[in-house]
């Protein structure tokens, strides 16, 4: 899914806040509050121009934490201005690994003095402090390019970013406690961290606080809705609220052994099925409805396996076993 975030509001904050801790309680016994995670440092705008009293915040300081290039350039330069536009993409285009610092030299001649720069555009690259490399003169984009790639920095890590992640392999690996906390740990700083929500909704559905997670989703704005990784918790919200209202399995199953071609009794079963997190069993539920009686309920069974392929996710195993078992049936 993508890192894309979304203002939801002061609500969606204060309601947070407010029931963080009957949260945390009914996961069991909290452990320790995992610290929120802090933000890469800042070194400024990814393209700027600057002078000669801020050369030294904006190229020399700054270089220590990513490569920074200078483009020497002056208004009345011809190849400065043709120049100008492919650096600036091909910086962009970096994503970080490198910055552009842009210095008039007429306005500021002090600093090209001082580095010997006697004909522009002429680009520097800075790092740890010093210049590392450099070329002189127009250069096409591909040489622009290799030119970032053999000195930009390594990309730096996105901290929020990695504690997500972390978060959701804690809760694939079956432990939604301390991917809550992290989950919830992120949503205190940043609030309407679209990813760090769906994973917090993800954790109340495995935990079966199916109510919580219901009123976490209606929180979220609209927009937020076209995401796949919403769609998909979406999904199996939906799944977990039908299945909270089927019963025990083991009456269901008594149900259906007393009548094996009773089609909703089965259909009921595979959702249940789902919901306690047997999800190859479910899908042998609504294979056999499909085998069975492919029209009932409006080709229902069918549109129910997709729902769980949906919630499930294209390469889980139990998508991936049942739109092989769906495949012998329709193909055959």
């Amino acid at each position: 899914m993508s890192n894309t975030t979304y203002g939801y509001g002061s609500g969606m904050s204060a309601s947070y806040t407010t029931s963080q801790s009957s949260n945390a309680q009914s996961f069991g016994a909290a452990p320790q509050p995992t610290p929120a995670p802090k933000p890469a440092q800042d070194t400024g705008p990814l393209i700027k121009d600057t002078s000669t009293q801020e050369f030294m915040q904006d190229v020399i300081e700054a270089s220590n934490s990513t490569t920074i290039l200078v483009d020497f350039w002056a208004p009345w330069c011809g190849p400065c201005k043709q120049l100008g536009p492919d650096l600036e993409k091909a910086v962009t285009e970096a994503k970080g690994r490198v910055k552009l610092v842009k210095l008039n030299i007429d306005d500021h001649p002090a600093i090209p003095q001082q580095m010997g720069i006697q004909s522009v555009p002429a680009v520097v690259a800075f790092k740890d402090g010093r210049p590392v490399d450099g070329f002189m003169g127009v250069q096409p984009p591909s040489q622009i390019k290799a030119f970032i790639e053999k000195n930009g920095s390594e990309p730096q890590a996105d901290p929020v970013e990695e504690a997500c992640n972390h978060a959701n392999e804690l809760l694939e690996a079956g432990n939604p406690v301390e991917a809550a906390q992290i989950f919830g740990a992120i949503m205190q700083q940043v609030p309407d961290h679209l990813p760090a929500v769906v994973g917090m909704i993800k954790c109340l559905l495995a935990n079966e606080e199916v109510e919580k997670a219901r009123t976490l989703f209606d929180s979220l704005p609209e927009e937020a809705l076209k995401e796949q990784d919403v769609s998909a918790v979406k999904a199996s919200l939906e799944l977990a609220e039908q299945s909270a209202d089927l019963g025990d399995l083991a009456e269901l199953q008594a149900k259906l052994e007393a009548n094996p071609e009773d089609n909703q009794t089965q259909f009921d079963l595979a959702v249940a099925l789902n919901g306690k997190n047997k999800r190859e069993e479910a899908v042998d539920q609504l294979i056999a409805i499909i085998k069975r009686d492919r029209e009932w309920n409006d080709d229902g069974a069918r549109k129910q396996l997709l729902q769980f392929f949906e919630s499930w996710g294209v390469m889980d195993p139990a998508s991936v076993y049942g739109r092989r078992q769906l495949s012998s049936i329709l193909f055959s």
